[in-house]
């Protein structure tokens, strides 16, 4: 199978990704986001999602755009505090959240891609997030059983990927993309470079082909900043 497809557009048509889907979404903020497929979701109208990412971008920006576009039905995340819009939308019962800590939810990412159901965290014990779950008690201590967490549809970013699929992220966009990279049923990458295969030192490898479907070179990333935050000159 050719992984290589000149652009989002063509990934998502390949991918066959459909209204009611669930999709996780790699970045860490707006660092390491894969900016050309969520634009091309928006491009495609795709509605009632699902989506798993750690947070939702920003109102005019990331996975924020999906969301102004009322395209997204649920979010299940574990930050959502720098988007007006999602509070909204979440305040009005427009808008689904299953907030989850952050450690746990790349645990359950991490678990689906290893094939394991469920596992037993402390985080959460005795907090509204731990309501309805089960516990169970482990050397005097008391644990949450949590559920992992599969998708439909991944889509991340890597800063460096070969046309086998074998991709390189870079510092903070290595937050969520491997693993989702490799929970989600077909996933798409998208990179900043696309080199032969060979290119990459496979000692340099974070994510091994095999967890690609398709692979595209992304184009006009904006890289914005979430928060500026600068000192007055002296």
């Amino acid at each position: 199978m050719n992984k290589v497809v000149d652009g989002a557009a063509e990934a998502l048509a390949r991918a066959r990704i459909a209204d009611g889907a669930t999709i996780m979404a790699g970045g860490f903020g707006l660092c390491g986001i894969p900016e050309n497929c969520i634009s091309a979701l928006h491009d495609a109208g795709v509605k009632n999602l699902t989506v798993i990412s750690n947070n939702c971008g920003v109102d005019d920006f990331g996975l924020g755009i999906l969301l102004q576009a009322r395209q997204i039905r649920k979010m299940v995340s574990s930050y959502v505090g720098e988007n007006a819009e999602f509070e909204r939308q979440y305040l009005a019962d427009e808008l689904e959240l299953e907030l989850t800590p952050q450690g746990t939810l790349a645990e359950r990412i991490r678990a689906a891609a290893a094939g394991i159901p469920a596992f037993y965290t402390p985080t959460a014990v005795g907090t509204p997030l731990g309501e309805g779950k089960e516990t169970r008690d482990f050397d005097g201590r008391t644990y949450l059983m949590e559920q992992a967490l599969p998708a439909d549809f991944a889509i991340v970013k890597a800063h460096l990927g070969d046309t086998s699929g074998n991709l390189v992220y870079r510092k903070t966009a290595r937050n969520f993309n491997p693993m989702m990279a490799q929970a989600g049923k077909f996933t798409i990458a998208e990179v900043e470079q696309l080199v032969p295969v060979g290119a990459i030192d496979p000692d340099h490898v974070h994510t091994p082909g095999v967890y690609i479907d398709v692979i595209f070179e992304g184009r006009n990333y904006e890289k914005r900043i979430e928060q500026r935050t600068t000192r007055a000159r002296a």
